[in-house]
């Protein structure tokens, strides 16, 4: 109930940025992760799509080209798997509305290639701990993702004082906000 509680009030709290709030602190973020040693180590990059109030990261592929880039995809029996677009139209509206590369073109990444997820929060701690969606996904694949450091994006509004946890949760050892990035 605490999870949902939480999930409803950070909903809340995002959607209500005004967009250009929204965007200057998707600017912050963005000039913080490209200076941030974890991505500065990183080769292959697992972001998200944003939808809705969700934090932007869009632009990061374009202001920091050296990289190969993935997105989640979703499937059917609760998996998750990494993709690279073949190129900047070659994307579908996939599971819940997100955007995901269109399998037919992209490219599949073992997710143990990947050096740096970034994964998106409803909210975190300072622990590093995130909720996600309800969904699982992200929990499920993590474990997969041997050589990669997991990281957040989020507005500084999501920062909870504690972020309930079960034993499938994953935690991020990177926090990006427009503050700043920290290590935890």
């Amino acid at each position: 109930m605490r999870k949902l509680a939480l999930r409803r009030t950070m909903r809340a709290a995002r959607s209500a940025l005004n967009p250009e709030t929204r965007a200057a602190a998707s600017r912050l973020i963005l000039g913080h992760i490209a200076a941030s040693p974890a991505f500065q180590r990183a080769r292959t990059v697992l972001l998200y799509r944003a939808v809705g109030a969700e934090l932007s990261l869009d632009a990061l592929p374009r202001l920091c080209p050296a990289r190969r880039y993935c997105y989640p995809a979703c499937l059917p029996d609760g998996g998750m798997e990494a993709l690279s677009p073949a190129g900047a139209e070659d994307w579908i509206c996939g599971a819940f509305g997100i955007p995901e590369p269109d399998r037919r073109s992209a490219v599949w990444v073992p997710p143990e290639e990947l050096d740096l997820v970034i994964c998106p929060c409803l909210a975190f701690d300072a622990a590093g701990h995130r909720l996600g969606m309800g969904g699982g996904y992200y929990d499920r694949f993590l474990p997969r993702c041997s050589a990669a450091t997991v990281a957040l994006a989020a507005y500084a509004l999501q920062r909870a004082p504690a972020v309930p946890v079960g034993p499938w949760d994953r935690s991020a050892t990177v926090l990006y906000t427009e503050a700043g990035w920290e290590e935890i």
